[in-house]
């Protein structure tokens, strides 16, 4: 009897494996149509770019036509968002497949491609999920590790190209901890800073970065 539940349990594992596999094939192909819509109305824009307004007039010519037969993914807005999918990351074979379209429409709102790069590298080494994307690019991680560090060595390090000889390359100076939810004080007693930091533990070691992990308490 113990060695069916342990077959049946096996069985749901290699399930759910291909469901996931499935799953990510289909995110990885949809990214791949985005950035391939993006290029050809980048490039027919190139063809009419002497023509006043040409881009404007592409944009909603093909949202009219497309939009009833495809849905709300081919609105202005989604359209123009292909387009700047495709220029911002302009090698189809440079896409990294453990990042989903989530992932891709945060990266489109940074405003410089050495930014861009860093948090592509950071989302894929450290498994970021599209909310812990987020959260890294609102509490300015990138501005943060530049106060301490400069720009050649942070990239170096976020694509794996170097190993930090100094703590200060790694961690974060300031760290944002608004998620610990504490009231706004000059200064906090440690038992009450490390109480809400095992309570929000998963955030925490998030903020601290690569090399950290939590063990036990006393």
């Amino acid at each position: 009897m113990r060695q069916n539940q342990s077959l049946i349990l096996e069985i749901r594992a290699i399930i759910a494996n291909a469901k996931n596999v499935a799953l990510r094939a289909i995110e990885n192909e949809r990214i791949i149509m985005y950035w391939n819509i993006g290029k050809r109305i980048f490039e027919e824009e190139q063809q009419g770019k002497d023509r006043a307004n040409y881009g404007t007039y592409l944009i909603r010519f093909l949202s009219k036509q497309l939009l009833p037969e495809y849905g709300s993914g081919f609105s202005i807005r989604q359209l123009e968002r292909y387009r700047q999918f495709y220029r911002n990351f302009p090698i189809a074979s440079a896409l990294r497949t453990q990042l989903s379209w989530t992932h891709y429409k945060s990266l489109l709102g940074l405003d410089n491609s050495d930014k861009r790069e860093f948090y592509v590298a950071e989302s894929v080494k450290n498994n970021w999920s599209s909310r812990q994307l987020d959260r890294q690019i609102n509490s300015g991680l990138y501005e943060r590790l530049l106060m301490s560090s400069n720009r050649k060595d942070v990239l170096a390090i976020a694509r794996n190209e170097k190993l930090p000889s100094d703590a200060r390359e790694i961690i974060k100076d300031p760290m944002v901890l608004e998620f610990l939810d504490l009231k706004k004080e000059n200064s906090y007693y440690e038992k009450d800073l490390e109480s809400a930091i095992i309570a929000h533990l998963q955030d925490f070691l998030l903020e601290l970065g690569n090399g950290f992990a939590f063990l036990a308490s006393d």
